[in-house]
């Protein structure tokens, strides 16, 4: 490498399996080439197409450059203002609003993964900081899974990737890798060459599938009545594992007379399965040990969600597969998150203000807005998402917040959700700024260290938090609790404790700038055995559960929820170019993806006349959309297919609580798999 490029270190902040650790190059201040960091154990050197593609993102032309002020709102009448005067222009509505109600509770944020560095959470901080305020509280990602976890092992652990290389057998459950965690694809060929069977249950078959060595198409919806058949033959047949059942779990009775009860038939038609599948899945578990499952978040993101998870785990549990190497149920985990999460605790020190926060419910975000009226939101900051591209009831959202005086977002781009805000600020990417990412995945972490400088006048989200924490002190002595006199690395400095150096095995955080460091945590999750749960045993029959009117046991079968007018299922099935709504203003993302399209197939297009390539009307209660229809053999008949990367899908969604969420994240997840619709063609 020529030695006029200076090389830094980066961390891919998105929302994703991967995290990836990356290598910076730039030359004059300007960054001109990004790859992989050989360093980094779990991601090897390899970046995703999304990886390989972000000096596309970093200067783009229509980034944002400068602060931009937008009157009136949704006019497209765009105005650049300078920073101070846009720190002016939120100050002063804090302090009439606070002056107005005597309290914080009509500022409102909701932020969400946009980027997982641990100083964006400043402006958590920044809200904190200035006593009780509204907040978007919730996840719509893995809230049911979560709760499943907990009620099941009392906390939620994955095991690390290379522990799969002791497996012999390997269920991909809802999860296609081979699009939304490439990196994990190497570890899971590996144990495939080692010996080990890939099965993947999914509804549509995958790239992944293709790739495994058995495929089982189910129905939508059904992945705990798939669960609960295996569990009855593996009762029925004596295949359980009798030790580990009786050692590591409790309930094991009462789910014996549950599974007695229990219709076969039922669960077979429901899952859409034979006995002879059923027969193979529960000997292969049994008997092919261990088994290691990957769970995706897709499942969970239905009203039986939750359940969902939980039937899984009780099958790994009742065949002895937790514990020991390779085997385990695998999901997501928080245990490489020992940030001290310092940058949240700002508290004012007026002690009459009231602390915390007024929760409005992240999935539910348009009427929680029109709900709350003591006092009313009347300033919403929005940053880390693109609300209107990723909420439902789009229409009553809008009109929420067509009510607010002053909404503010942080974003690169002039999103559809910037497009309606009063002010919009430029926000630096990873490259530009100092921050700290750990995963929901793997173990490692790693450190973004700035490689070049702010594009334009774009600022990071904690300066941004702490200049106008300082403008409001000027204002108003200790109005704003949030430090101001910190600099980024002191921010950093004050998020590792002994307890986190000693799991890096590091002695200063700085360290991280020569490489990213694994946690020290178990290869294999759960290895002790030692659950976290009110029994301190794997938990099949929970009455934590049943004490929030949830089934004790996690496998149920499923209400019918199609009707005659809205027939097919409408899934979101991520794919391998974007993250939602981020990337796709990409050049390299639009030549790939012109438009959006909807898959169905051939049989049903069949049915209802439709043409391939042709558009079509796709429409429920709650309305209607133009799209192009393809066809595609991968799709189960009478179930439809769409990537999320079409806002105007949000007109069809609203909001349908999963049945868990609220233990782990304070709200019930949403169930946008359980999307009813019918289709139309064009003529």
């Amino acid at each position: 490498m020529d030695k006029t490029y200076t090389i830094t270190r980066h961390i891919c902040p998105r929302n994703c399996y991967s995290s990836c650790s990356m290598l910076g190059y730039t030359v004059n201040g300007r960054l001109t080439k990004v790859s992989g960091d050989p360093k980094h154990g779990y991601t090897n050197g390899l970046l995703c197409a999304k990886g390989y593609n972000y000096l596309q993102h970093v200067y783009h032309p229509d980034r944002l450059k400068y602060p931009m002020r937008q009157v009136p709102r949704g006019s497209g009448n765009w105005q650049r203002i300078s920073w101070t005067q846009a720190i002016d222009l939120i100050a002063e509505k804090i302090i009439e609003l606070y002056q107005h109600y005597d309290s914080h509770l009509s500022l409102a944020l909701n932020k969400y993964s946009g980027n997982m560095g641990i100083l964006h959470h400043a402006m958590e901080g920044f809200f904190n900081g200035l006593g009780k305020t509204s907040r978007a509280i919730g996840n719509p990602c893995w809230a049911p899974g979560m709760d499943a976890l907990y009620y099941d092992f009392g906390e939620h652990h994955t095991s690390d990737m290379v522990d799969i290389h002791h497996a012999k057998t390997i269920i991909l459950w809802g999860i296609n890798p081979v699009w939304t965690s490439i990196h994990s694809m190497p570890y899971i060929l590996g144990a495939k060459q080692r010996g080990a069977k890939v099965i993947t249950i999914d509804p549509v078959y995958t790239e992944t599938a293709k790739k495994s060595d058995t495929y089982i198409q189910i129905k939508p919806r059904s992945d705990g009545a798939l669960a609960l058949a295996i569990a009855k033959y593996i009762f029925e047949h004596d295949l359980y594992d009798a030790d580990f059942i009786s050692r590591h779990t409790h309930g094991w009775t009462e789910l014996t007379e549950y599974l007695r009860h229990s219709s076969m038939e039922e669960a077979l038609k429901q899952c859409g399965q034979t006995i002879e599948a059923i027969q193979y899945l529960a000997e292969v578990l049994s008997k092919n040990k261990p088994a290691y499952f990957w769970v995706g978040f897709g499942m969970q993101r239905h009203q039986n969600g939750g359940q969902n998870i939980r039937a899984i785990n009780a099958l790994a549990a009742i065949t002895g597969n937790l514990g020991r190497k390779g085997s385990g149920v695998q999901f997501g985990q928080r245990a490489t998150w020992k940030f001290s999460y310092n940058i949240l605790k700002a508290e004012p020190k007026d002690k009459k203000r009231s602390t915390g926060v007024r929760p409005l419910d992240f999935n539910d975000f348009a009427n929680e807005l029109q709900k709350q009226q003591n006092p009313p939101v009347k300033l919403l900051w929005i940053t880390s998402r693109n609300l209107l591209t990723q909420s439902g009831n789009i229409e009553q959202l809008k009109q929420s917040l067509q009510e607010l005086e002053l909404i503010v977002t942080l974003d690169h781009f002039l999103t559809e959700t910037a497009a309606f805000s009063d002010l919009v600020l430029p926000a630096t990417t990873q490259f530009e700024e100092w921050d700290v990412v750990a995963s929901y995945w793997h173990h490692w972490i790693s450190i973004n260290q700035p490689a070049i400088s702010p594009y334009y006048e774009s600022k990071s989200e904690l300066e941004i938090a702490r200049m106008l924490s300082k403008r409001l002190n000027e204002y108003e002595q200790n109005f704003s609790a949030f430090p101001t006199d910190l600099t980024d690395e002191e921010f950093i400095d004050q998020e590792f404790t002994d307890e986190f150096y000693q799991a890096l095995q590091i002695q200063n955080w700085r360290e991280l700038l020569n490489g990213p460091r694994r946690v020290n945590l178990p290869k294999t999750a759960w290895e002790s055995l030692d659950f976290k749960t009110p029994s301190g045993k794997m938990e099949l029959f929970s009455t934590r559960a049943e004490n929030e009117q949830l089934s004790p046991f996690g496998m149920a079968l499923l209400n019918e929820q199609k009707t005659s007018k809205y027939p097919y299922l409408l899934l979101l099935n991520h794919e391998p170019f974007r993250i939602n709504s981020q990337f796709q203003n990409l050049n390299s993302y639009k030549q790939i993806n012109p438009e959006p399209c909807i898959y169905l197939h051939p049989a049903l297009a069949m049915e209802k006349g439709i043409q391939s390539n042709s558009l079509i009307k796709l429409f429920n209660s709650h309305g209607q959309v133009t799209i192009r229809a393809k066809y595609s053999e991968d799709v189960e008949n009478h179930t439809l297919v769409i990537h999320p990367n079409h806002p105007l899908i949000n007109q069809l969604i609203d909001f349908i609580p999963a049945d868990m969420g609220k233990m782990v994240t304070g709200g019930n997840g949403n169930a946008l798999n359980d999307l009813y619709v019918n289709i139309e063609k064009l003529t």
